[in-house]
């Protein structure tokens, strides 16, 4: 069952990363953040009096767990307003080099041959698609990649905290705290930085409600399939990588992207290492 709890996270999250790049065309990087999150966590409230019962020796480690998500989404969002979808959506999976060094170095996670030959083919699907000219007739700057990056080691970390803090709670209190110490976050840094809000644009930005419906169903199914026993931060991590066949066909067929059936072949590739991975 955990898997494809895991396997509907991965596709939501590749339809999310295509319509987040959608939002910002009419809004920045910053407005959709801070009102996405802001609606998600609407759409959480009414189990607050589930969150309130919480054992809250585990609060700390929620804004921990918060704090890394807020940099990482900044980062993720910048890289995504500025790059092609599809190039964005595959040098995300190098969050599977972080997230599996976590796993095994703090969880004690076991390392099988499987696993092992998995990630290998992961990561040749990743080395084919970057070998490719220039990504498909696109150029990334280095800034932008480095955001990336940036992201995947701080989601790394993330996963390794839902999956300590989901064997002591449910997914109903980590949802809402953890949404909740978020716009507190993005608030007060939009405070700060004096960002304007072009509310009328904002207003009519349907995609940002879209994004918060399927942020919240994406993230209940992967805090449920974490507190599973039998599932793993490695082997999670590796069937997330399904988003990148969403966001090559996105960048194809929503922004035009080009040179999609070499990228489709590289991400077959990756493919067949999340299933060796876990079978």
């Amino acid at each position: 069952m955990w898997i494809a709890l895991v396997c509907v996270y991965g596709i939501l999250k590749g339809v999310r990363d295509v319509i987040k790049k959608k939002a910002m065309e009419k809004n920045s990087a910053m407005e959709v953040l801070f009102f996405y999150t802001f609606i998600s966590f609407l759409f959480v409230t009414p189990e607050v009096k589930n969150a309130i019962s919480i054992d809250f020796h585990n609060i700390g480690f929620i804004m921990i767990k918060s704090a890394i998500i807020f940099i990482a989404w900044i980062c993720s969002f910048k890289a995504i307003k500025k790059l092609p979808i599809g190039f964005y959506g595959i040098m995300d999976m190098s969050r599977v080099i972080f997230a599996t060094a976590l796993g095994v170095l703090v969880l004690g996670e076991t390392l099988t041959e499987h696993k092992i030959v998995g990630m290998a083919l992961v990561l040749i699907g990743l080395l084919f698609v970057n070998m490719g000219k220039n990504s498909g007739g696109e150029k990334a700057k280095a800034v932008y990649i480095f955001l990336v990056l940036v992201s995947c080691l701080c989601n790394a970390v993330s996963e390794l905290l839902d999956k300590m803090l989901m064997q002591s709670m449910n997914s109903g209190q980590l949802q809402f705290w953890y949404m909740f110490f978020l716009v507190v976050l993005y608030l007060g840094y939009m405070l700060v930085t004096k960002t304007k809000i072009q509310w009328r644009t904002l207003y009519k930005n349907y995609w940002v409600i879209i994004l918060s419906v399927l942020f919240v169903i994406g993230d209940k199914a992967l805090f449920i399939a974490c507190s599973k026993p039998d599932s793993t931060v490695v082997a999670m991590t590796l069937i997330k990588q399904c988003s990148v066949m969403v966001t090559i066909l996105g960048g194809r067929l929503v922004f035009k992207e080009k040179r999609t059936l070499y990228k489709m072949l590289c991400a077959a590739v990756i493919i067949a290492g999340i299933l060796f991975a876990i079978i």
